[in-house]
């Protein structure tokens, strides 16, 4: 099938009336998301995975690629708004938007930060399209030691672009792994950490865990930590650039749409990291670099543009390869092995209305992002007054009732209760979740194709070394751990240092 035929099969599974739906729907939610802060896609897919259970795989698909980047839209509103990032990567947005905001300009700030996503998401999407197909021919040729290299390099990725310390995300990733060894081998059959249980031999089940850690967790942090949100009450208007604003957008869109894309493919946070890097970008190429910090608008317009255009460019390794660049791709993955769908290059081939539809939502989902960002500014300005207390209760009712509906099982409730638990105390400690989940999610496929390679090797782990781009991606792991281990070692001898 070649992209023109592709694409309109595409267009009429999106176009059919449950699906289009399902993507306004999906994004409504993800701006809806973005807009709250504390919650975030993750969050929202966690809670959202039992509800998907009765749709086809089409639409649950693109459900979640909606509250995705529309996430990602939402979180704007709340940086420009009340300077609190509604999403990770709008932490950026904040810096210049809500001193635009400050000094009058809000509706411009909010105007250029949605053209720019819906640029940048348009962007993502045809270089998505584009992509995909000579990847997923490469793909093809990938075997189990190549699977397992690469699945190994993207978790080092992952745990070495950690946000707090290495050695806590490593042991994470650690309990991740051994989470998902929970349940009967696949091979022998042996039960493994079930203790007895009969809703343990099928393994711990993504729903509960993930509702958990990210659901009952954020709920407790919330409780703890009460957040003040002070929302600008100045009116807004204007909601598009003047004709000076507009002449500064524009490359910074530019640069932002290019730079975002191939960021967003990399393992870990990719969009966090293009939207902080296009800021870096447009002060150091600005004429005016004293000006940003006091409400630049090019610091939100690049910076806005990046993170939308490297949503999209975190559906490439799902798409192609199967393999999740994030947690929110991770989700995504489970929730297509839920419905019985293996993401890589045979989905392509297999089912086609899968990876034409989602491409296809996309783009109708950024057109409607734009619709909902700009004219129901005032409706999302309503919803960030909705205090905590009201909010997280009804967080905390949607879990209970997703984890028991799932099997209708008390068990599962249990297990949710106890990872929420657990997420909580996680958090107070200092230890991120993402490398845990992300771990859990690629457990099962990391010993699949670690125990069939060694069954090809009669048990030899030469077969690792052996194949090319097995051995490429064992060597970025390696060099990875080794830079980060080097980098700990000199912080930890310039503090005996300072102490001494």
């Amino acid at each position: 099938m070649d992209y023109v035929s592709g694409i309109l099969s595409g267009f009429q599974v999106v176009f059919q009336v449950s699906n289009l739906f399902y993507c306004f729907v999906g994004v409504f939610i993800g701006t809806l998301v973005g807009v709250l802060p504390g919650i975030g896609p993750v969050g929202a897919l966690s809670m959202l995975l039992p509800a998907t259970f009765g749709m086809s795989p089409v639409s649950a698909i693109i459900l979640f690629a909606g509250i995705y980047y529309g996430a990602a839209y939402g979180g704007s509103t709340t940086s420009i708004l009340v300077n609190i990032p509604g999403e990770a990567s709008s932490v950026v947005t904040c810096i210049d938007g809500y001193q635009m905001a400050r000094n009058g300009r809000a509706g411009a700030a909010l105007g250029i930060s949605a053209i720019g996503s819906f640029i940048g998401g348009t962007f993502s999407v045809v270089a998505l399209m584009l992509l995909v197909f000579p990847l997923a021919k490469a793909a093809v040729l990938f075997g189990p030691p190549e699977y397992f290299s690469l699945i190994c390099m993207s978790m080092t990725i992952v745990v070495y672009l950690a946000h707090g310390s290495l050695m806590k995300a490593i042991i994470m990733a650690i309990v991740g792994l051994i989470l998902s060894t929970v349940g009967l081998d696949f091979i022998t059959g042996v039960q493994r950490f079930t203790f007895g249980s009969d809703t343990l031999q099928d393994g711990l089940g993504l729903v509960p865990v993930a509702m958990g850690v990210f659901g009952i967790a954020e709920v407790l942090t919330n409780l703890r930590d009460h957040v003040e949100r002070t929302i600008l009450s100045a009116p807004i208007k204007n909601l598009l650039p003047n004709l000076e604003e507009w002449k500064r957008s524009v490359w910074p869109i530019v640069r932002g749409s290019v730079l975002g894309f191939p960021l967003g493919i990399l393992p870990g946070g990719g969009a966090i990291i293009a939207s902080f890097l296009s800021y870096g970008v447009e002060k150091r190429l600005s004429k005016h670099p004293e000006k940003f910090g006091k409400g630049a608008i090019e610091g939100v317009a690049g910076p806005e543009t990046a993170n939308n255009s490297g949503a999209g460019g975190a559906f490439v390794p799902l798409l192609a390869m199967g393999i999740p660049s994030n947690l929110v791709m991770a989700l995504l993955l489970g929730a297509l092995m839920i419905h019985g769908v293996t993401p890589g290059p045979r989905m392509i081939t297999q089912r086609p209305d899968i990876f034409w539809g989602v491409i296809a939502s996309m783009y109708l989902g950024n057109a409607m992002l734009v619709v909902l960002n700009l004219p129901l500014v005032g409706l999302w300005v309503k919803i960030l007054k909705v205090p905590y207390r009201i909010l997280m209760p009804l967080i905390l009712l949607f879990c209970l009732i997703g984890a028991y509906s799932l099997n209708n099982n008390v068990v599962e409730l249990i297990i949710m209760v106890v990872f929420g638990v657990v997420g909580y105390c996680l958090r107070r400690l200092g230890y991120e979740e993402a490398p845990m989940v992300l771990a859990f999610v690629l457990g099962p496929l990391l010993e699949r194709s670690f125990r069939q390679s060694l069954i090809m090797s009669d048990g030899s782990f030469m077969i690792f070394v052996q194949k090319p781009l097995s051995a490429i991606s064992l060597a970025i792991s390696a060099l990875l751990i080794i830079s980060s281990g080097f980098s700990y070692y000199k912080k930890t001898k310039a503090k005996i240092s300072v102490d001494e």
